[in-house]
């Protein structure tokens, strides 16, 4: 995807609502509210004009600040392919890893400088890393999504925080697994994993066999398979997940879908919601946003999700140059609530009453009880799809 965009140039006026939100979601959204005056900010990008052996990818720290309109650049590191998922830290750091089919991963201090960096070249049993990497609650192990190039199975690696060292592993119960967090405290223990199901070669490219997504719940400690649930149309790859802000236990899962058609792929929901049961150690899985007006909105195609207000997620459709708010309340329908160039990575804001949009040529600020803001990238850079917030150093 990174190749399809263009650095900046000049930044355009968006599309950004600022009070456009369903009725019955007004409740949710009030009270004293505002969005962060500044943010630490983990993402990556890439730079133009590099040479080899620079691939140009870079993996770093921005201090952005709403108030005054300004986005600098606190340290930057070189990486050796594209980087995809973040992972922000307790101590103020971040871990960062490569992008499918991935050989790198690296732990960087609150000064975004390396303290960490692991190459897999020499891993037994050899795997490639898919693009993203979680912490258990306590901080003791890390989880990351793999893929064995050579049959294709999917696994979950277990790793030492501090050594980035495989010390247990255990299959994600299917091919492709991407995006995978842990439960919140009511689930304390558990993983939920976003199984893509697309069959692909050694070099990461799809394969025209049938696919098999997935979402699976697994137990953080023994990889015991707990849950996994699917879709009527296996078409729907399930990329990235994220759970709601608040209330029973609700997890937004961000779709793509593969159809070999064009048509059929535009005409496609993007969202599917899982619900936990009373006792969180069940729960369905049920398509949403999927009336026919949604479905326009979206084409067929979800970069990123986060926790929207009110107990929903927002979207970004970056086929369609859009940020997609879905509220419980109204199960079939989004609202549009930015409309900018090349939309992808979602930042939930703290007071989860709007989102930090990253797109194409440069960060957006959506919030239900102020104006919304739009700033320029600190210069010709790429930005890649995902950003997190860091605990302030």
């Amino acid at each position: 995807m990174i190749a399809r965009r263009t650095a900046l140039q000049a930044l355009p006026l968006p599309w950004l609502a600022s009070a456009a939100w369903p009725a019955r979601a007004q409740a949710d959204a009030a009270g004293d509210s505002a969005p962060p005056v500044s943010q630490r900010i983990a993402t990556a990008w890439r730079v133009a004009g590099a040479t080899a052996p620079d691939t140009g990818d870079r993996v770093g720290l921005l201090q952005v600040n709403w108030a005054e309109g300004r986005v600098q650049v606190l340290a930057e590191q070189a990486v050796p392919s594209r980087a995809h998922g973040l992972l922000p830290l307790a101590d103020g750091g971040f871990m960062a890893v490569a992008n499918r089919p991935g050989r790198w991963l690296m732990r960087c201090d609150a000064q975004g400088a390396i303290v960490q960096r692991l190459a897999t070249d020499n891993e037994r049993p050899a795997r490639t890393f898919n693009g993203h990497v979680e912490t258990s609650a306590d901080g003791s192990r890390l989880y990351t999504t793999e893929t064995d190039p050579t049959t294709g199975a999917g696994w979950i690696s277990v790793r030492d925080p501090l050594t980035l060292a495989r010390i247990a592993e255990f299959s994600s119960h299917g091919i492709d697994p991407h995006q995978l967090l842990r439960g919140p405290a009511d689930m304390a223990g558990r993983l939920m994993v976003a199984v893509g199901g697309i069959v692909r070669d050694r070099l990461g490219r799809k394969l025209d066999e049938p696919m098999s997504p997935a979402l699976v719940q697994l137990d953080g400690t023994t990889g015991a398979l707990l849950g996994r649930w699917t879709l009527p149309d296996a078409q729907l790859s399930f990329r990235h997940i994220a759970w709601a802000s608040h209330g029973q236990p609700r997890l937004g899962v961000a779709l793509q879908a593969e159809h070999l058609q064009p048509a059929q792929r535009l005409a496609t929901p993007v969202l599917a919601v899982w619900e936990a049961d009373a006792r969180g150690d069940g729960g369905r899985l049920v398509l949403r946003g999927d009336s026919a007006a949604a479905v326009a909105q979206s084409g067929g195609y979800a970069g990123d999700i986060a926790a929207g207000p009110g107990g929903g997620f927002v979207l970004s459709a970056q086929k369609q140059g859009r940020a997609l708010w879905w509220h419980p309340s109204l199960p079939a329908d989004y609202t549009t609530v930015a409309q900018v160039t090349e939309p992808c990575g979602l930042l939930t804001l703290p007071d989860s009453r709007g989102v930090a949009l990253s797109a194409g040529r440069g960060l957006a600020l959506w919030h239900t009880q102020a104006a919304p803001r739009m700033l320029a990238w600190p210069g010709a850079l790429v930005p890649d799809n995902h950003w997190v917030a860091l605990a302030r150093a």
